[in-house]
């Protein structure tokens, strides 16, 4: 009987001791689930549009309107440089002199050979009028008067002959000074005094206008049918929807467009458009890089903060309330920053609520509170 109760009062252990095992792994099953999150205390604000009034950047490099290279028309040597580099020059002024020595003495042989067949024209004329006073009274076979009228033909062209060689050496002549072909700004001199040229291919130097100066910038195809349209009007020079900006400085004068390239670029979707700016200080150099800013004005513009929009590689998004106090993301289009606020060209219209304070602390689906939470009283 002693045995008896012995064994169940093990059994009976035993069933306490599975019985709180079973307990403690219960509790430790409910102690590991993962707590649910808090909502995210957010501001959510109405999508509202509003005048707006902005410039579209574009990178732009600065050109001439008009530029030759300087080469040489004649061979020679150079025996003059008649400028300062880097200065400018009027449409006319000498910049350059080569040797004329072998030019001059051409031109005097070509005036000489001028009087020989000049002289050899008059003999000719006196024989040709005897022979043919004397077929008059048949006095001379008529293959003689034939023969003398040939001669005289032949120095009639000959003296032809010789004035137009006479022009081509006074041409040579001319070529051994280089003048400027417009007004505007010469660069740094390739050549220096006493340098052999090669007419027609040694660079001797480049010119550049420089009163006005075109700057070229890349429009987006989708733009073409907008600056097309500028064209048409045909802005001002005084308009104010061109202007050029150097980092943080501005050009102080604006533009005026000119034209637009002849294809779009199919590798890259753009076109290359035109403007001219106007250089009376000659600030504006070939060469130099900037931004064309394009103003634009829009009645409807949505703008919002820029604090409500995050990126997720290289796309920009904002959180909108859905059902049961949940956001979702929407992909948006932005367009130019305004300050704190920037335009959103698509995803968004007048009337949508978006998030706009808590976005750091959100997720898609996460859950959201528009209560301020309520300060935690201080122990006594």
């Amino acid at each position: 009987m002693n045995r008896i109760n012995m064994f169940f009062d093990k059994s009976t252990q035993l069933s306490i001791i599975a019985a709180l095992f079973l307990l403690s792994s219960c509790g430790d099953k409910k102690a590991g689930q993962m707590p649910a999150l808090p909502p995210v205390p957010v501001t959510i604000e109405a999508v509202q549009v509003t005048d707006a009034s902005y410039h579209d950047e574009y990178p732009a490099t600065v050109t001439a309107l008009d530029v030759v290279e300087l080469r040489p028309q004649v061979s020679g040597f150079i025996t003059g440089v008649h400028f300062s580099d880097g200065s400018r020059v009027r449409k006319g002024q000498l910049l350059y002199s080569i040797d004329t020595q072998l030019y001059e003495a051409n031109y005097d042989q070509a005036v000489a050979n001028l009087s020989v067949q000049e002289a050899n024209l008059a003999k000719a004329q006196k024989d040709a009028n005897r022979f043919q006073e004397l077929a008059k009274n048949d006095a001379v076979a008529k293959q003689l008067v034939d023969n003398a009228d040939a001669a005289l033909e032949v120095a009639k062209k000959q003296v032809e002959a010789s004035k137009a060689n006479i022009k081509g050496v006074q041409t040579n002549v001319r070529y051994t000074k280089v003048y400027a072909p417009f007004d505007g700004t010469i660069g740094i001199s390739l050549v220096k005094k006493g340098a052999a040229v090669t007419a027609g291919q040694t660079i001797l130097n480049t010119v550049s206008t420089d009163n006005q100066l075109a700057v070229d910038f890349n429009v987006d195809q989708k733009d073409i049918y907008y600056f097309s349209n500028l064209i048409q009007k045909g802005k001002a020079n005084n308009d104010s929807t061109f202007t050029l900006a150097f980092g943080g400085d501005i050009y102080p004068h604006t533009g005026k467009i000119l034209l637009m390239d002849r294809a779009v670029d199919p590798q890259t979707g753009t076109i290359k458009t035109r403007l001219a700016f106007p250089n009376p200080k000659n600030l504006l150099r070939s060469g130099m890089t900037g931004t064309v800013r394009v103003l634009s004005t829009s009645s409807k513009a949505v703008v919002i903060p820029y604090k409500a929009i995050s990126e997720q590689l290289g796309e920009f998004f904002v959180y909108v309330p859905g059902d049961s106090s949940k956001v979702t993301q929407k992909r948006v289009q932005l367009g130019t920053a305004l300050g704190t606020n920037i335009i959103v060209k698509d995803g968004l219209k007048e009337g949508d609520k978006i998030i706009v304070e808590g976005i750091q602390n959100l997720r898609e689906g996460a859950v959201y509170t528009t209560e301020v939470p309520s300060a935690t009283p201080a122990k006594k």
